[in-house]
Order: C-alpha cells, then sequence, then structure tokens
C-alpha cells in the first residue's frame, strides 16, 4: 500500500521561508501601487514561486511562470472573442490550454499555468482587455521581485553537501580497499566475503547520488552573486569525483572478483601478501586526498595521515598454478587504482605539504 506523506525530509532554512514571505508582501504592495483597483493576485504568486532553492532554478520558474500566464490570457481572451461568455466556455478554455501545452511540448509546470491563468482571467477579468494585460504586466513585476529577493538575501549556496559527499565517497572507497587487504591477509568467512561485496556496491550506489550533489551545488552557484567565492572549492570537488569514479569502478571489479573465487587457499601464495600490502597503502592515500575540510571532520571520516605511503614495486616470481588468473587480475585493476591516486595527487589542488623526512617518488605495482 502506498504511503502519502505531506513532511519533507528535512527542512527548509528558515530564511528561505522569509524570504518567500518578503517577496510575496513585496509584490504585493508594489503591484498594488501601479495596479490600485485590483488584488495583485498574479503579482503576489509569481513572486512566491519564484522563490526558490537556487537563484537559476528562480529564473527558470518566473520565465515558466510568465509564459504560463501570457498563454493563459491569450486563451482566455480569444476564446471570449470567439464564444462570448456561454458558461461552457471555462470548460472549452481549460480543453484548450491542455491542447496547447501538450502541442506546444511546454513542461508540466507551465501547462497547469496556463490552465489556471485562464480559468483566473475568466473568472476575474469580466472579459476586459485592459484586465488581462495588466495581469501580464504584474505577473512580470512578481517574478522580477521574487528572482530579486531571492538573490540578493543570502543566495542558497550548496557546495558543502557536496564536498562532504565527495570526501566522504573517497573515504568509503579507501574502506572497501582496506577490505581487500583483509580478505588477502587472512582466512575470511563467507559472511563476511558477502559483506565485502554489499559494502562495495554500495559506494557504487552513493556515487550516483554524490554525481547529483555535485550537479545541485553548481546549479545553487549559476547566476548568484555569492557564487565566485566558492568555486574553487567546487572545481576541486568535481575534479576529485570526476576521478573517483572509475577508482571506484576498478575496486567495485576488484571486490567482484574476489568474492566469486576466494578461496582460503589464495593466503598460501606469498604473492598475496605483498598485494594486501599495496591494498593498504592505497587505501591510506585514497583516505589522504579526500580529506574533508577541517572545519568539517568527524569521528566517520577521521583526518589520516598528510603523508603518502610509498609504494615498492613488487614482481610475481613463479604464478600461482589454480589462482594466477585471480591474482594477475586484481594487480592490473590496482595498479589502475594507484595510477589515479597518484593523478589526483599530482593535481596542484590536491597536493599536501611536502615532508623532508620522506622521499616523494612513488610507484605503481608492477
Amino acid at each position: 500500500m502506498a504511503i502519502v506523506s505531506i513532511r519533507a525530509a528535512r527542512r527548509e532554512p528558515w530564511i528561505q521561508a522569509a524570504k518567500t514571505l518578503i517577496a510575496t508582501l513585496a509584490a504585493w504592495f508594489g503591484c498594488l501601487a501601479i495596479f490600485p483597483n485590483q488584488a495583485p493576485i498574479f503579482g503576489a504568486i509569481a513572486a512566491l514561486l519564484c522563490v526558490q532553492p537556487n537563484v537559476t532554478q528562480s529564473l527558470s520558474k518566473g520565465v515558466e511562470r510568465v509564459i504560463g500566464v501570457v498563454a493563459g490570457v491569450a486563451v482566455a481572451y480569444g476564446a471570449v472573442l470567439v464564444f462570448g461568455s456561454p458558461g461552457w466556455l471555462f470548460i472549452l478554455a481549460i480543453a484548450v490550454s491542455i491542447v496547447l501545452g501538450w502541442a506546444l511540448r511546454m513542461t508540466t509546470t507551465s501547462s497547469n499555468q496556463i490552465a489556471i491563468t485562464t480559468m483566473l482571467v475568466l473568472a476575474l477579468g469580466n472579459q476586459d482587455p485592459d484586465y488581462a494585460l495588466g495581469r501580464i504586466a504584474e505577473t512580470l513585476i512578481g517574478a522580477a521581485i521574487g528572482i530579486i529577493v531571492n538573490a540578493a538575501i543570502a543566495a542558497p549556496v550548496k557546495i558543502t553537501p557536496a564536498h562532504i559527499g565527495v570526501r566522504t565517497l573517497g573515504y568509503d572507497a579507501s574502506r572497501c580497499l582496506d577490505r581487500l587487504s583483509e580478505a588477502l591477509t587472512e582466512p575470511q568467512s563467507t559472511e563476511w566475503i558477502n559483506e565485502m561485496l554489499a559494502e562495495v556496491r554500495t559506494v557504487v550506489d552513493d556515487r550516483e547520488k554524490v554525481r547529483d550533489l555535485i550537479g545541485a551545488a553548481k546549479e545553487s552557484l549559476a547566476l548568484n552573486p555569492r557564487g565566485s567565492r566558492h568555486r574553487t572549492q567546487l572545481d576541486e570537488d568535481a575534479t576529485l569525483m570526476r576521478s573517483l569514479s572509475p577508482i571506484i569502478t576498478q575496486i567495485s571489479g576488484m571486490t567482484r572478483a574476489l568474492h566469486d573465487n576466494y578461496s582460503v587457499t589464495l593466503l598460501e601464495d606469498p604473492t598475496v601478501h605483498g598485494l594486501a600490502e599495496e591494498f593498504r597503502r592505497a587505501a591510506h592515500d585514497l583516505r589522504r586526498i579526500s580529506q574533508l575540510r577541517d572545519d568539517l571532520h568527524t569521528e566517520e571520516t577521521p583526518v589520516t595521515s598528510q603523508l603518502p605511503a610509498l609504494t615498492a614495486p613488487f614482481a610475481i616470481l613463479r604464478p600461482n598454478p589454480v589462482h594466477w588468473i585471480l591474482i594477475g587480475s586484481l594487480m592490473e585493476d590496482l595498479r589502475r587504482v594507484r595510477d589515479g591516486i597518484v593523478s589526483i595527487s599530482e593535481h596542484e589542488s590536491f597536493r599536501q605539504p611536502k615532508d623532508t623526512g620522506r622521499g616523494q617518488a612513488s610507484s605503481s605495482p608492477s
């Protein structure tokens, strides 16, 4: 049975409700000063709808509202000119509005706006063309006020959820690498191996959610007067996300391969112990480049050493007669993961302070 809920998952910031009230009142009294003989319903509604979570959405909503009102006024006025004022005119006008929105491939919001405007004009306009034109002007004023208020008063900036999402994703991916290291260090139960696979699948699913957060953050900065001071941070997070995505794909593939072919006899191969150490080092370095801003660190994502875990190359002296395909596959995927981590580390945004006590050269397992 479907569950209907009118409550949002999280409460919007109080400033958003305050801006909506300010914009609606400003539009009401502003339109009333220009059109003193009409209640400024259209202007107030336009301002209310234009206070959106970001300025880009405000502009989009304003355009939708204006187009819908213009089209709705045209339908209502045209219907009156052609058919007069019979009782069934409302039904005809609504049908024409819906068909017009469908024919023009308009969004659902815009199509509904045409029908709503048509009904309001027919109900309140008394078939007066001056009334219809006045409502278009009123809508333009209300939409402009809503957009200006939303941009001028604490324009929403949503880079923090994106920053936390990307960095936490890197941290969770590093935990999956640690899991691989543990699986190659000591025997694990079937239940443990299944949990390892479930964990990496969760990370893969979270990757899509983080991409949405990055998109929302970019949208919040577009046309935002406060956007310039935050773009550097968002660009850095977007760059990290682009690099993390293929790394997570490789980690998922390694985990799946190990899950499907796991055997305790695998741990008898001396090469596997070196491979486990490389997984551990790669996990450390992935955490290092996925650090949250200092003001956002939590117990779940603790600060790790700023120093890279230097990687020493190792070679397979004698291929395992049973598990050589699995071991070779893990090594090749790990090489790609290391290449991705090194590529991120070499990016100017992610360079960490150098430590003179240790070397800087790092090589991938081969």
